[in-house]
Order: structure tokens, then C-alpha cells, then sequence
């Protein structure tokens, strides 16, 4: 991506209620320059980007349209949050099929406009959806990225500040895996701001047991299903992942985030995207960062990838996988 010349350009494909939101917390960011709307429902989209336009008095600059695929030209980032959404009592990996044909809809379009541009995708089943979009887009790997367990470790992080009476920021950890049921917490590299999660337990005088564990995880795990049982969509907290990941890339942070990237040679698993801790900087994802996990953690690895894998092979045809998606 090139910023000398202009400004910085981001489409968002999909503006339902994920997209607006991302919308919503992009504009807030400051750090784009001109925004762009593509749905199928038009006069939501119009009304989305009016809404946002409307607060210009109280934010930096910002171009905001809603528009074809053809006005996404020269985009640095797209981001993709279109697809058919999670229903209540409904898994991430049950939307595949349908979702898997609105992105071969929408990612040769996209290809299409922004040649160059770094893809993020957002919708569900993210790994899997990211899996499609490297196939179907032609890119590197590198500029290929799934928002994977950013948000899961946010609210790991939530779970354990919570229940620590301790700032979620302090909490080093993550969810690694798919972002869905088969996600795992890698409880043998948590610690609170460099202390061992079990040593600081014990100072403090918190249990820290099996129970612990499993209690927390179950909520991470669940999160969304609670959300989505209540208010019908999850859309604030993955939208600040999203601006978390997109900042990141702007500014050339090299910052660490478990995104969904492909995996290569990763504790036995190859060609399947999975969330795991990478740099992420301007060019995409400079690195999948190849961490020390506990045997235990190994075998939940493995699990969620044949999990992923057997879903992506019964979803997309042997043929279609060797002529489009490797």
C-alpha cells in the first residue's frame, strides 16, 4: 500500500449490522480518509453512510460513500462481512455452504477494483471464509486475513480481569484455533503482565484450579451464542477487532494479534487457516508465529484443523479444491 500520494482508502463489503458497526468504529479511528459501503440492501447502505457522514462535525475527515463494487477501486484494506448470519442455536461452521457461495459473488469483484489490496475477512466461518478468499482471490497468503480469535481472546481476557479483579489489559494470553467451538485458551502461556497465571493466583489467594479453567473457557467459547440469544447479533466488540487489526496494518505496527492465517507446517498441520499469534504490519501478515504449547494444547490444535478441514472438504468439491483453492 502506497499512502504518499492520497489518503487512506477502506471498502467495507457488507453493511449490515457487523459492517456498519466496523464502519461506525473506523470513522471514530481516524485513521481512514475515505470509507466505502457495498451491500446488496441499498437503501440501508445510503442510510449507513448518511448516518455516519452526519457526524463530520465531531470527527477527523473522512469521505464516506455508499457504492457498487467498481467505487471500491484502489482500496488499501477490504474488509468483508458480508453473508448469511448466525441464527440463534446455529454453529459458525453450519453457515458454510451458504456462505461459501456469496463469496465466490463477491471476491473476484473485489480482486477485481483492488488488485493490491490486503483482504480481511470477518464473516463466518472465518477460517474457512478466509481459506476461500486466499483461493478465489490469487493473493499471498500474506495479504489474505482472517479477524480469527482477536475477538476470542478479547473476551478471554475479559473472563479472566473479571474474575482476577485485574485490567483485562494486563492479561497475556490467547485463544488459538478456530474461532468457533473447537477454539482452545493456551492456559500455559498466560500470565498477568509477565507473572504466571498460577504464581499469581496463589499470591493473591484466588483458586486456580480445573474448574477455573474450564468455567472461563466455556464462556469464551459460548459468548457469542449468549450474545446472539439476547439481542439477536454480536456486532460492537468484533468491530473494535476489527479497527484493532486495520490499525495495526496502517501504522505498520508489527504488532502481535492471533489472526486466522494460512498454516504451513504448524505442529503437523499444513493448508488450513487457523487463528494463531502473528505480526501483523503494512504488508499483511509478516509472520505466523510458531508458539510453545503444552501437549494437551497440541492435541486441541490438531483437532480444531481436522475439525476445519473435514467441514471445508465436505463444503468444497476435491476438483474445485485443486483448480481454485490451493
Amino acid at each position: 500500500m502506497d499512502n504518499k500520494k492520497r489518503g487512506t482508502k477502506i471498502s467495507i463489503i457488507g453493511a449490515g449490522s457487523v459492517g456498519a458497526t466496523t464502519g461506525y468504529a473506523l470513522t471514530m479511528s481516524g485513521l481512514v480518509t475515505d470509507l466505502v459501503l457495498v451491500d446488496v440492501n441499498k437503501d440501508k447502505t445510503e442510510g449507513e453512510a448518511l448516518d455516519l457522514s452526519h457526524g463530520a462535525a465531531f470527527i477527523k475527515p473522512v469521505n464516506i460513500k455508499a457504492g457498487e463494487y467498481k467505487d471500491t477501486q484502489d482500496s488499501d484494506i477490504v474488509i468483508v462481512t458480508a453473508g448469511a448470519a448466525q441464527k440463534p442455536g446455529e454453529t459458525r461452521l453450519e453457515l458454510v455452504s451458504k456462505n461459501i457461495k456469496i463469496f465466490e459473488g463477491i471476491i473476484p469483484k473485489v480482486v477485481k477494483y483492488s488488485p493490491n489490496s490486503i483482504l480481511l475477512i470477518v464473516s463466518n466461518p472465518v477460517d474457512i471464509l478466509s481459506y476461500v478468499a486466499y483461493g478465489l482471490s490469487g493473493f499471498p497468503k500474506e495479504r489474505v486475513i482472517g479477524s480469527g480469535t482477536v475477538l476470542d481472546t478479547s473476551r478471554l481476557k475479559y473472563e479472566i480481569g473479571k474474575k482476577l479483579n485485574v485490567d483485562a489489559r494486563d492479561v497475556q494470553t490467547y485463544i488459538m484455533g478456530e474461532h468457533g467451538d473447537t477454539e482452545f485458551v493456551t492456559w500455559s502461556l498466560t500470565n498477568i503482565k509477565g507473572i504466571r497465571i498460577d504464581d499469581y493466583t496463589k499470591e493473591l489467594n484466588y483458586k486456580y484450579d480445573e474448574k477455573f479453567r474450564t468455567n472461563i473457557h466455556e464462556n469464551v467459547k459460548n459468548a457469542a451464542y449468549e450474545v446472539i440469544n439476547r439481542k439477536g447479533a454480536t456486532f460492537y466488540a468484533i468491530a473494535l477487532a476489527v479497527r484493532r487489526i486495520v490499525e495495526a496494518i496502517l501504522r505498520d505496527e508489527k504488532s502481535i494479534l492471533p489472526v486466522s492465517t494460512l498454516i504451513q507446517n504448524y505442529y503437523g498441520i499444513n493448508n488450513i487457516y487457523l487463528g494463531v499469534p502473528a505480526i501483523v504490519g503494512r504488508n499483511g501478515i509478516e509472520k505466523a508465529l510458531k508458539v510453545s504449547l503444552s501437549e494437551n494444547e497440541i492435541k486441541k490444535f490438531k483437532l480444531s484443523a481436522n475439525t476445519l478441514q473435514e467441514v471445508l472438504y465436505k463444503s468444497v468439491s476435491q476438483k474445485k479444491l485443486k483448480e481454485s483453492y490451493i
